[in-house]
Protein backbone atom coordinates (compact mmCIF):
# COMPACT_ATOMS: atom_id res chain seq x y z
CA UNK A 1 0.00 0.00 0.00
CA UNK A 2 2.71 2.31 0.96
CA UNK A 3 4.74 1.55 -1.54
CA UNK A 4 1.83 2.18 -4.28
CA UNK A 5 1.48 5.51 -3.29
CA UNK A 6 4.95 6.66 -3.39
CA UNK A 7 5.32 5.19 -6.94
CA UNK A 8 1.36 7.82 -7.46
CA UNK A 9 3.55 10.46 -5.93
CA UNK A 10 6.31 10.00 -8.11
CA UNK A 11 4.46 10.01 -11.88
CA UNK A 12 2.70 13.17 -9.77
CA UNK A 13 5.89 14.85 -9.57
CA UNK A 14 7.24 13.40 -13.03
CA UNK A 15 4.48 14.91 -14.35
CA UNK A 16 4.59 18.45 -13.17
CA UNK A 17 8.54 18.55 -13.58
CA UNK A 18 7.53 17.71 -17.52
CA UNK A 19 4.62 20.02 -17.90
CA UNK A 20 4.48 22.63 -20.83
CA UNK A 21 5.12 25.85 -19.32
CA UNK A 22 5.51 27.83 -22.52
CA UNK A 23 3.29 29.98 -24.04
CA UNK A 24 1.92 29.56 -27.49
CA UNK A 25 1.63 32.02 -30.03
CA UNK A 26 -0.38 31.53 -33.05
CA UNK A 27 -0.14 33.90 -36.04
CA UNK A 28 -1.78 34.46 -39.25
CA UNK A 29 -0.98 37.11 -41.62
CA UNK A 30 -2.37 37.72 -44.79
CA UNK A 31 -0.36 39.34 -47.45
CA UNK A 32 -0.99 41.74 -50.78
CA UNK A 33 -2.27 39.79 -53.50
CA UNK A 34 1.37 38.29 -55.31
CA UNK A 35 3.16 39.12 -52.28
CA UNK A 36 3.21 35.71 -50.54
CA UNK A 37 6.42 34.35 -52.46
CA UNK A 38 8.29 37.83 -50.97
CA UNK A 39 7.26 36.76 -47.46
CA UNK A 40 8.12 33.11 -46.94
CA UNK A 41 11.53 34.56 -48.37
CA UNK A 42 12.08 37.03 -45.95
CA UNK A 43 11.24 34.41 -42.81
CA UNK A 44 13.13 31.56 -44.80
CA UNK A 45 16.38 34.16 -45.01
CA UNK A 46 15.85 36.27 -41.92
CA UNK A 47 12.54 36.04 -39.82
CA UNK A 48 13.09 32.45 -38.36
CA UNK A 49 17.17 33.07 -37.35
CA UNK A 50 16.32 36.06 -36.08
CA UNK A 51 12.94 34.75 -34.10
CA UNK A 52 15.47 32.44 -32.34
CA UNK A 53 18.33 34.89 -32.02
CA UNK A 54 15.41 36.81 -29.47
CA UNK A 55 14.86 34.07 -27.66
CA UNK A 56 11.75 32.80 -29.56
CA UNK A 57 11.24 29.20 -30.56
CA UNK A 58 9.97 28.64 -34.19
CA UNK A 59 7.22 25.45 -34.16
CA UNK A 60 5.93 25.25 -37.63
CA UNK A 61 4.90 27.53 -40.52
CA UNK A 62 1.84 26.49 -43.05
CA UNK A 63 0.28 28.05 -45.68
CA UNK A 64 -3.39 26.79 -46.31
CA UNK A 65 -4.15 24.11 -48.84
CA UNK A 66 -7.20 25.83 -50.48
CA UNK A 67 -7.59 29.12 -52.44
CA UNK A 68 -10.70 29.76 -50.20
CA UNK A 69 -8.60 29.87 -47.33
CA UNK A 70 -5.86 31.46 -48.68
CA UNK A 71 -3.87 29.98 -50.06
CA UNK A 72 -2.16 32.33 -52.35
CA UNK A 73 -2.43 34.96 -49.38
CA UNK A 74 -1.95 33.50 -46.21
CA UNK A 75 0.85 32.43 -43.71
CA UNK A 76 0.20 30.65 -40.72
CA UNK A 77 2.56 29.91 -38.10
CA UNK A 78 3.55 29.15 -34.36
CA UNK A 79 6.47 30.46 -32.13
CA UNK A 80 6.90 29.24 -28.54
CA UNK A 81 7.98 31.51 -25.49
CA UNK A 82 9.36 31.25 -21.86
CA UNK A 83 6.13 33.54 -20.95
CA UNK A 84 4.36 36.33 -21.96
CA UNK A 85 6.14 38.73 -20.49
CA UNK A 86 9.04 37.30 -22.86
CA UNK A 87 7.58 37.66 -25.88
CA UNK A 88 6.72 40.93 -25.43
CA UNK A 89 10.63 41.53 -24.61
CA UNK A 90 11.80 39.58 -27.49
CA UNK A 91 9.53 40.80 -30.37
CA UNK A 92 10.74 44.59 -28.67
CA UNK A 93 14.45 43.08 -29.47
CA UNK A 94 13.71 41.98 -32.73
CA UNK A 95 12.18 44.85 -34.50
CA UNK A 96 15.11 47.13 -33.03
CA UNK A 97 17.18 44.51 -34.81
CA UNK A 98 19.19 46.26 -37.69
CA UNK A 99 19.03 42.92 -39.33
CA UNK A 100 15.34 42.49 -39.29
CA UNK A 101 14.72 46.45 -40.10
CA UNK A 102 17.09 46.01 -43.38
CA UNK A 103 15.31 42.21 -44.23
CA UNK A 104 11.91 44.24 -43.97
CA UNK A 105 13.16 47.44 -46.27
CA UNK A 106 14.82 45.11 -48.53
CA UNK A 107 11.84 43.08 -49.26
CA UNK A 108 9.43 46.03 -49.20
CA UNK A 109 10.78 47.50 -52.30
CA UNK A 110 8.16 46.91 -54.29
CA UNK A 111 5.44 47.78 -51.54
CA UNK A 112 4.03 46.30 -48.60
CA UNK A 113 4.10 42.53 -48.26
CA UNK A 114 0.65 42.61 -45.34
CA UNK A 115 -2.26 43.65 -46.61
CA UNK A 116 -3.00 44.08 -42.58
CA UNK A 117 -1.85 44.00 -39.50
CA UNK A 118 -1.18 40.29 -38.44
CA UNK A 119 -3.19 38.28 -36.06
CA UNK A 120 -1.94 36.70 -33.08
CA UNK A 121 -3.28 34.64 -30.47
CA UNK A 122 -1.79 33.74 -26.92
CA UNK A 123 -2.56 29.84 -25.98
CA UNK A 124 -1.54 27.71 -23.44
CA UNK A 125 -1.71 23.48 -24.17
CA UNK A 126 -4.24 21.94 -22.84
CA UNK A 127 -3.48 18.89 -20.47
CA UNK A 128 -4.18 16.40 -22.39
CA UNK A 129 -2.10 18.11 -25.61
CA UNK A 130 0.82 15.73 -26.50
CA UNK A 131 4.57 16.71 -26.30
CA UNK A 132 4.93 18.89 -29.53
CA UNK A 133 7.46 17.08 -31.86
CA UNK A 134 9.98 18.86 -34.40
CA UNK A 135 11.06 17.28 -37.75
CA UNK A 136 9.15 15.30 -40.42
CA UNK A 137 6.76 12.69 -40.39
CA UNK A 138 7.60 9.09 -41.32
CA UNK A 139 5.81 10.21 -44.76
CA UNK A 140 4.59 13.25 -46.66
CA UNK A 141 1.39 14.52 -45.02
CA UNK A 142 -0.73 17.65 -45.04
CA UNK A 143 -1.81 19.81 -41.57
CA UNK A 144 -5.14 20.24 -40.54
CA UNK A 145 -6.24 23.84 -37.99
CA UNK A 146 -9.37 23.30 -36.48
CA UNK A 147 -10.80 25.55 -34.20
CA UNK A 148 -13.91 25.31 -32.10
CA UNK A 149 -16.11 27.73 -30.67
CA UNK A 150 -18.66 26.55 -27.89
CA UNK A 151 -21.79 27.60 -26.16
CA UNK A 152 -21.67 29.38 -23.21
CA UNK A 153 -20.21 27.41 -20.22
CA UNK A 154 -19.67 24.16 -22.60
CA UNK A 155 -15.80 24.19 -23.00
CA UNK A 156 -15.09 22.24 -20.24
CA UNK A 157 -17.59 19.50 -21.30
CA UNK A 158 -15.62 19.64 -25.07
CA UNK A 159 -12.22 19.33 -23.28
CA UNK A 160 -13.29 16.37 -21.15
CA UNK A 161 -15.10 14.50 -24.26
CA UNK A 162 -11.54 14.89 -26.19
CA UNK A 163 -9.36 13.97 -22.60
CA UNK A 164 -12.20 10.83 -22.30
CA UNK A 165 -13.06 10.01 -25.84
CA UNK A 166 -12.28 12.21 -29.37
CA UNK A 167 -8.41 12.01 -29.20
CA UNK A 168 -8.15 8.16 -28.81
CA UNK A 169 -10.88 7.78 -31.61
CA UNK A 170 -8.73 9.87 -34.10
CA UNK A 171 -5.88 8.10 -33.46
CA UNK A 172 -7.95 5.00 -34.63
CA UNK A 173 -8.77 6.68 -37.69
CA UNK A 174 -5.37 6.94 -38.36
CA UNK A 175 -5.04 11.04 -37.51
CA UNK A 176 -1.68 12.49 -36.27
CA UNK A 177 -2.11 14.62 -32.90
CA UNK A 178 0.41 17.58 -32.83
CA UNK A 179 -1.09 19.96 -30.31
CA UNK A 180 -4.26 21.01 -28.46
CA UNK A 181 -4.36 24.62 -27.16
CA UNK A 182 -6.94 27.01 -25.14
CA UNK A 183 -6.43 30.98 -25.87
CA UNK A 184 -5.60 32.38 -23.05
CA UNK A 185 -7.11 36.50 -23.78
CA UNK A 186 -11.00 36.22 -23.39
CA UNK A 187 -10.87 38.66 -26.50
CA UNK A 188 -9.48 35.55 -28.27
CA UNK A 189 -11.65 33.00 -27.00
CA UNK A 190 -10.24 32.03 -23.40
CA UNK A 191 -13.29 30.87 -22.08
CA UNK A 192 -14.94 29.16 -25.29
CA UNK A 193 -12.32 28.09 -28.06
CA UNK A 194 -10.09 25.47 -28.54
CA UNK A 195 -7.74 25.21 -31.48
CA UNK A 196 -5.50 21.96 -32.05
CA UNK A 197 -3.50 21.02 -35.29
CA UNK A 198 -3.94 17.35 -36.57
CA UNK A 199 -1.49 15.49 -39.42
CA UNK A 200 -3.03 13.11 -42.12
CA UNK A 201 -1.33 11.65 -45.23
CA UNK A 202 -3.36 13.77 -47.15
CA UNK A 203 -6.60 16.24 -47.34
CA UNK A 204 -8.29 13.31 -48.75
CA UNK A 205 -7.08 10.99 -45.94
CA UNK A 206 -8.42 13.97 -43.65
CA UNK A 207 -11.58 14.04 -44.84
CA UNK A 208 -12.49 10.25 -45.04
CA UNK A 209 -10.69 9.45 -41.30
CA UNK A 210 -13.55 12.21 -40.49
CA UNK A 211 -16.19 10.64 -42.50
CA UNK A 212 -14.87 7.26 -40.47
CA UNK A 213 -15.31 9.05 -36.85
CA UNK A 214 -18.31 10.62 -37.27
CA UNK A 215 -19.93 6.92 -38.51
CA UNK A 216 -17.86 5.06 -35.29
CA UNK A 217 -20.62 4.01 -32.97
CA UNK A 218 -18.01 4.79 -29.88
CA UNK A 219 -18.16 8.48 -31.19
CA UNK A 220 -21.79 8.57 -31.76
CA UNK A 221 -22.51 7.65 -28.26
CA UNK A 222 -19.83 10.04 -26.78
CA UNK A 223 -21.45 12.75 -28.57
CA UNK A 224 -24.77 11.97 -27.10
CA UNK A 225 -23.90 11.37 -23.86
CA UNK A 226 -21.86 14.50 -23.48
CA UNK A 227 -24.79 16.89 -25.03
CA UNK A 228 -27.48 15.55 -23.28
CA UNK A 229 -28.41 19.36 -22.23
CA UNK A 230 -27.58 20.56 -25.80
CA UNK A 231 -24.62 20.65 -27.77
CA UNK A 232 -21.34 21.75 -26.64
CA UNK A 233 -20.57 24.02 -29.86
CA UNK A 234 -22.32 26.87 -31.39
CA UNK A 235 -23.86 26.61 -35.17
CA UNK A 236 -21.09 26.32 -37.45
CA UNK A 237 -18.72 26.91 -34.49
CA UNK A 238 -16.18 24.22 -36.44
CA UNK A 239 -13.44 25.63 -38.82
CA UNK A 240 -11.10 23.38 -40.60
CA UNK A 241 -8.14 24.67 -42.69
CA UNK A 242 -5.80 22.21 -44.58
CA UNK A 243 -2.13 23.32 -44.74
CA UNK A 244 0.88 22.25 -46.25
CA UNK A 245 4.76 22.84 -44.37
CA UNK A 246 7.09 24.80 -45.80
CA UNK A 247 10.10 24.29 -46.49
CA UNK A 248 11.68 25.77 -43.63
CA UNK A 249 8.89 24.85 -41.06
CA UNK A 250 10.45 22.74 -38.11
CA UNK A 251 7.51 20.40 -37.90
CA UNK A 252 6.95 19.00 -41.83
Amino acid sequence: MIRNLFLLLALMITGLLHADERIYELRIYTCNEGRLPDLLKRFRDHTCKLFEKHGMENIGYWVPVDKENGSDTTLIYVLAHKSREAAKASFAAFGADPEWQAARKASEANGKILAKAPESIFMKPTDYSPAIKTGEGASPRVFEMRTYTCNDGKLDALHARFRNHTMKLFSKQGMTHIAYWQPVDEDKGASNKLIYILAHPSKQAGLDAFTAFRADPDWIKAKSESEKDGSLTIQDGVKSVYMTATDFSQIK
